[in-house]
């Protein structure tokens, strides 16, 4: 179980990432959203690990800290972090990604019988570019879940490649519910797509309590509907 509590990030002009609070737990996918791609990936960095907060807590299976969750997690496709390169063939970018596997998984250092394994042999020849944006997010979740240890698969807007949820929405809940390896799925998204009914928040959802609870937080996952000024 993934549990953060007031988790901020502070910048350089404002906050990188706004007091956020959300709980993800193995075998769902939570959707997180927000306007801004600098914001999407503070969150999708600390969740992670690869980010310190500056305030907050991050607590993974009841153990706080930055090095439980860098040992537990995947970031995929981050802008600016570790999306592909655009030049980057195919076969490149899974021996590059292999070769960060820790050696007694990871078997040899070839690109080939990789792809033939997990049935990525069509599109063995295409530059990442190329990839369409939903064969794009299967190519790399298989590659972040390479690592038998990673059990916490935190996705950086996935919809930035497609505005139809249909391009990458399937294969989220496909991994978040598989019987054979639940995980633990944190999506950074644009904004939430109107048929999802499964968990949902956003950033900047957390606010300290007035009373006498004012220590704790509270998670908003909707933005309140305002009043018609007709």
């Amino acid at each position: 179980m993934l549990s953060v509590q007031q988790l901020s990030v502070t910048g350089r002009r404002d906050d990188l990432l706004p007091p956020t609070s959300l709980q993800a737990g193995r075998g769902g996918l939570l959707l997180v959203a927000d306007s801004r791609q600098d914001q999407r990936t503070a969150l999708a960095l600390t969740l992670s690990g690869r980010m310190k907060p500056s305030a907050g807590t991050l607590e993974w299976d009841g153990k706080a800290g930055i090095k439980p969750l860098r040992q537990a997690s995947a970031v995929v496709d981050s802008p600016g972090v570790n999306e592909p390169e655009q030049h980057l063939s195919v076969r490149d970018l899974v021996t590059e990604d292999l070769a960060l596997v820790p050696r007694r998984y990871r078997g040899a250092l070839l690109s080939t019988p990789w792809l033939k394994v997990n049935s990525f042999e069509d599109i063995a020849g295409l530059w990442t570019e190329q990839l369409r944006a939903g064969r794009r997010l299967e190519l790399l979740t298989a590659l972040a879940l390479a690592n038998p240890h990673t059990d916490l698969l935190v996705v950086d807007s996935p919809d930035r490649h497609s505005g139809d949820p249909a391009d990458w929405l399937p294969r989220l809940v496909e991994l978040a519910h598989d019987a054979g390896r639940p995980l633990a799925v944190v999506a950074t998204v644009t904004r939430i797509p109107g048929d999802w009914t499964g968990p949902a928040a956003v950033i900047g959802n957390a606010v300290p309590r007035t009373d006498d609870d004012s220590l704790t937080d509270f998670l908003t996952e909707s933005v309140p509907e305002t009043e018609d000024p007709k």
